[in-house]
């Protein structure tokens, strides 16, 4: 029986990749210039520091626009709060996000069983496996889930006839 697995995963190495890229930027650019302005990575979570707010934000938008030419999708960043480090220096932790959320694959589920399409979907740890009769439905069902799910990044892989 055909199937497919629905899943949401950044590139790792492309994330570390745009990690690098941004702080050789930040190093070069004039305006932060004598600043403790970085991007650290830990597994999954990436640290900006920088000497303000206004900093910061110029440290996180670096970073979007190295991780959108390096094609990792800025729906898996999930910002966390702002702190103050000492002084004015101040730090934000990103989380990458790594795989489907409970209530997002059931929102998934919800959504192929709504459609009325031929196909069953199935929660399997942190994503979901959609199985259908024909090759068709399964292309048909991606498609549709392209179109409806616009808040979460998502991937189809391990596709079998």
């Amino acid at each position: 029986m055909p199937s497919f697995d629905t899943v949401s995963e950044a590139n790792l190495v492309e994330v570390k990749n745009a990690v690098d890229q941004a702080n050789k930027e930040i190093t070069t650019r004039f305006d932060f210039k004598g600043s403790d302005a970085r991007v650290e990575q830990k597994e999954r979570d990436l640290t900006a520091y920088a000497d303000s707010e206004f900093q910061l934000g110029q440290v996180c938008d670096v970073l979007t626009n190295k991780m959108t030419k390096r094609n990792v999708d800025v729906r898996f960043l999930d910002h966390g709060k702002i702190e103050k480090i000492g002084g004015d220096k101040v730090k934000q932790v990103i989380k990458v996000k790594n795989g489907i959320e409970t209530e997002d694959a059931k929102k998934i589920v919800r959504v192929i069983k709504d459609s009325k399409m031929k196909v069953q979907a199935s929660i399997q740890g942190d994503a979901v496996r959609v199985t259908g009769a024909k090759r068709d439905d399964l292309q048909a069902a991606m498609a549709m889930l392209r179109k409806e799910i616009k808040d979460l990044p998502l991937e189809f892989n391990n596709f079998r006839d």
